[in-house]
């Protein structure tokens, strides 16, 4: 962990890792200070400050290599927040943008951001493919819901800063504690596998789970352990009665996976047998594709890992426009401001 500031060489020499450290993640602290940066950004302040020019005020952009969906500017904003006389303009955060569009401008003397480059465009590029992945699915499932399931796919570090991504990009809920409130939800989800594995009984789990658990928590019942689904779904409906507000289809890929004919068929025994309240929410590989074959079947809800999780971040990159309010650009690219009235003034 380090307290100083990683302006200058002699800092990060300075930086020791101790052998005790508990977990690799970069501490709040260790990201403020630079440690995440990229080294020749402090080699870079190494030259500016012998030759005086540090505090150069310029004007950089940022743009994405695709399209997507903005997420990441509250934590930019936050970064620079006590960086001195730093200015940002950007898209709100779950506004949708075009591959090459400006999504953010930030003004300011170099010396206070400029270290920054590294840890900015990557707090905007994972949550926002993140962001983009969680828009794909809820436009696929239109009214119906959808949750995000994949903190298991990520590190424990950012798992929190997908989940509030997938919110932001459409998801109604999260199961990740943190991450769900960080997106202003609390976490959704019921009760794992092992619980029933331990227990032996999908209904005595049921059971249990609806005595025990509070009033507004959602009754919603795994019915792939053991038996056959749609046996397993008619004998815990026929226990919890009007209780029950849903069952959780998630049949790993070795039997199959959860296909359009189950849900089908689920859908139609429930409905025979008088429990047409029930939702069905299904789990586990789930796609935009596969939503829309799904929700044809009769699903009502869809809990997605790996779909949002896996997709790759957005590439973004930073280019410097102006440098003491002379308009300039590298080679390829618009020397100035570029004309972006979506832009809002975020700090």
């Amino acid at each position: 962990m380090t307290s100083q500031k990683l302006t200058f060489l002699e800092a990060v020499q300075g930086l020791k890792i101790t052998p005790t450290r508990k977990f690799h993640s970069a501490t709040h602290d260790e990201i403020a200070n630079g440690a995440t940066t990229d080294i020749y950004f402090v080699r870079t302040y190494e030259i500016l400050s012998h030759l005086g020019k540090l505090d150069s005020h310029v004007t950089a952009e940022i743009f994405p290599r695709r399209d997507g969906v903005m997420a990441g500017t509250k934590e930019v904003v936050n970064l620079l927040r006590d960086q001195g006389d730093v200015r940002v303009w950007a898209l709100d955060e779950g506004e949708e943008f075009v591959s090459r569009e400006v999504i953010m401008r930030i003004e300011g003397s170099y010396g206070q951001f400029g270290l920054y480059e590294t840890v900015i465009l990557g707090m905007l590029a994972s949550p926002s493919g993140w962001a983009t992945a969680a828009r794909e699915c809820k436009e696929a499932a239109g009214d119906k819901d959808l949750f995000s399931f994949g903190a298991r796919h990520v590190h424990p570090a950012v798992a929190p800063v997908m989940e509030r991504a997938a919110l932001i990009g459409g998801a109604n809920g999260a199961s990740c504690i943190i991450g769900a409130k960080m997106g202003g939800k609390e976490p959704s989800g019921t009760v794992p596998h092992a619980a029933f594995m331990i227990v032996g009984d999908t209904v005595e789990v049921a059971k249990t789970y609806h005595a025990v658990m509070p009033a507004d928590a959602p009754r919603v019942i795994l019915v792939d352990t053991f038996k056959d689904e749609a046996e397993e779904t008619l004998r815990v409906a026929q226990a919890l009665g009007d209780a029950l507000d849903g069952v959780r289809l998630d049949t790993p890929g070795e039997r199959g996976g959860v296909t359009p004919g189950l849900v089908h068929e689920i859908r139609n025994r429930l409905d025979l047998a008088g429990f047409r309240h029930v939702r069905i929410l299904v789990s586990g590989g789930i796609t935009p594709e596969r939503i829309v074959e799904l929700g044809n079947a009769g699903a009502d809800a869809f809990g997605v890992g790996s779909y949002i999780t896996s997709t790759p971040p957005i590439d973004m990159t930073m280019d410097l426009k102006e440098v003491d309010g002379k308009p300039l650009a590298k080679r390829g690219r618009i020397p100035g401001k570029t004309h972006q009235p979506r832009l809002r003034r975020q700090l």
